[in-house]
């Protein structure tokens, strides 16, 4: 089934969202219903001002054709050359307005590349804040070392405001240490909502979505934080995470597994997997570990391995392959379905990408697939039966 996202969707919805993550409602439906009324009045108003605005131009344009008739050139010469007014309130245009599509802005692109120097102190300690950044994860080594060299230190005192709400978003901050209260405005009173202990990251919201700041950010310790502007953030963040969503929207669709989810099911998992490549032979997930993760093979080849631990008492208890996954099969899901240790390993077979998909993400978004993976072990048993003459091992990996 080929199902097309409206027009104007994706734009809706990110507006939406900003404003459940401002004001944090309660009721997420009554908030939502709020929301979209509030939404279409102002459209149905600004209908009315501008057809109000089209019959005040016909009725101008008919008075000033006839001014013409009456004052002849002068008024000709006159009317190229009209008084500006001028309004004591304007203020620069919000950058915050601006439109920013990943796949068509290249304008940024263009862009000199942002360089701060730093001692090799800074950088080891700038590594460290940044090693489990989330944002990060997914960008290749090149994109790091550039963030890296983009980024600047800012040291702060307490009770320093470092963002504000409602402000326009110009830098992505990570913290190196200090501690800070994350405040949000509700009728006019601000709210303490969240506090960063040392570590994380903030105001990448606005930055995303083109929005102003939705808290306002305040360091009650002294502390050291890196920033990166606005321009780098968007240009190599924003642009990697679209492109590598499109990537594995189309991939995800493909994967036999995941065509019973929804569009908006599969849209979920988009945004919670991540990416890993091995090289050949390289150990992927070792029999009678602990599970943390599902695989899902991107490209190459991965081969499943198993040791008999019926048959552990004799030298020739060596490893067997049991099969092979390429492109669009799964491992990983047996021990997260029987929550029991892995029951075989896996390795890679000359260069594999995987995506990847921790449990907790697996066990809240694959629920619909999980009669699916769960009829698949009958066959992994089989398999076990043929090679060993028994499936104990799948029963009991962990014994």
């Amino acid at each position: 089934m080929n199902i097309e996202i409206p027009p104007g969707l994706t734009d809706l919805l990110q507006g939406y969202t900003v404003e459940v993550l401002r004001h944090q409602p309660a009721d997420l439906v009554d908030f939502a219903i709020q929301y979209f009324t509030r939404l279409k009045e102002k459209e149905e108003q600004q209908q009315r001002i501008e057809s109000r605005q089209d019959s005040d131009a016909d009725a101008m344009q008919t008075e000033s054709t006839e001014d013409n008739e009456e004052s002849g050139t002068e008024t000709d010469s006159e009317s190229d050359f009209e008084e500006p007014v001028i309004n004591r309130l304007n203020r620069r245009v919000s950058v915050c307005a601006e439109a920013f599509n990943p796949d068509e802005d290249d304008d940024e692109d263009m862009e000199p590349r942002v360089v701060y120097p730093k001692s090799d102190d800074q950088r080891n300690r700038l590594q460290e804040a940044c090693k489990d950044i989330i944002l990060f994860k997914s960008l290749d080594q090149e994109q790091i070392f550039e963030i890296l060299d983009a980024m600047f230190e800012r040291k702060v005192e307490p009770s320093e405001h470092v963002i504000d709400q409602d402000d326009d978003g110009d830098n992505f901050y990570v913290i190196e240490r200090g501690t800070y209260d994350i405040y949000v405005t509700k009728g006019g009173q601000p709210l303490l909502v969240g506090k960063y202990d040392n570590h994380g990251s903030f105001g990448e919201l606005a930055l995303m979505y083109n929005t102003p700041r939705a808290a306002t950010i305040i360091a009650t310790t002294e502390g050291a934080l890196w920033g990166l502007d606005r321009v780098t953030f968007r240009r190599i963040i924003v642009k990697n995470n679209a492109k590598k969503r499109k990537a594995y929207e189309s991939f995800i669709e493909s994967v036999p597994l995941l065509k019973s989810l929804e569009l908006a099911e599969r849209m979920k998992i988009v945004d919670v997997i991540g990416e890993r490549t091995y090289q050949d032979n390289e150990l992927i997930i070792r029999q009678g570990d602990k599970a943390d993760c599902f695989y899902i093979v991107q490209s190459g080849e991965v081969k499943i391995m198993i040791k008999s631990k019926t048959l552990a008492d004799q030298e020739d208890n060596a490893e067997v392959e049991i099969t092979r996954y390429s492109k669009g099969n799964y491992f990983g899901e047996l021990a997260l379905v029987t929550n029991k240790p892995r029951a075989a390993s896996a390795y890679a077979i000359g260069p594999v990408k995987c995506l990847v998909m921790d449990i907790q993400a697996f066990e809240r978004l694959l629920g619909p697939c999980m009669d699916i993976m769960k009829r698949n072990i009958v066959n992994y048993e089989e398999q076990l039966v043929s090679l060993f003459g028994t499936s104990l091992d799948l029963e009991n990996p962990g014994l």
